[in-house]
């Protein structure tokens, strides 16, 4: 049960955007910007950054939204996302992307653990910076978004099927509800 009175049924996010409309909708703009607006990276790059970020973070509902948004837009059948939570270093993905999610890892701890050997690796791999810039603001904005949904003691649904459906809608449909 929510720490605050929610009075809807929703899980996680869902719920607290639902209770304060005036604020649902900047946060939801943010994460259509940042997870589908216009970026060098794909969307289910995007999307796992957000979901390898909630992971770190412990945010299960998130984790869960997050990781199944990505799962339906690389094509995964969860192997390669299970293989990204457990270790993203040995995981079936580039080089590049490795190098991204050690970046955004060091976000999740704080901004100051982002050094220029993390950033240098990921350069080194083919990251620009625009790809930079985005990952970092996705890792930002996620550690924010996770705080939010914990920090009010949302609930989330324990099935995986949940996950993979919004997932579904995520990737299909965006964060604006159009």
């Amino acid at each position: 049960m929510a720490h605050i009175e929610l009075n809807n049924p929703y899980p996680g996010i869902s719920g607290l955007l639902a209770f304060r409309p005036v604020t649902a909708a900047p946060l939801n703009h943010l994460a259509e910007t940042l997870l589908r607006g216009e970026s060098p990276l794909p969307q289910g790059e995007r999307e796992l950054i957000a979901g390898y970020v909630s992971h770190l973070n412990n945010c299960r509902f998130c984790t869960g939204c997050h990781i199944g948004a990505a799962q339906c837009l690389l094509n995964d059948d969860g192997t390669l996302m299970a293989q990204v939570k457990q270790d993203a270093e040995s995981a079936d993905i580039s080089e590049k992307m490795k190098a991204l999610l050690a970046v955004a890892a060091a976000v999740q701890k704080t901004g100051k653990a982002v050094t220029a050997e993390i950033i240098n690796r990921a350069k080194s791999t083919g990251a620009s910076d625009v790809e930079l810039h985005d990952t970092v603001l996705i890792a930002a904005a996620f550690c924010m978004f996770n705080r939010y949904v914990d920090g009010l003691g949302t609930w989330a649904p324990e099935d995986e099927a949940s996950y993979v459906n919004a997932g579904k809608r995520l990737a299909a449909h965006g964060y604006l509800g159009e």
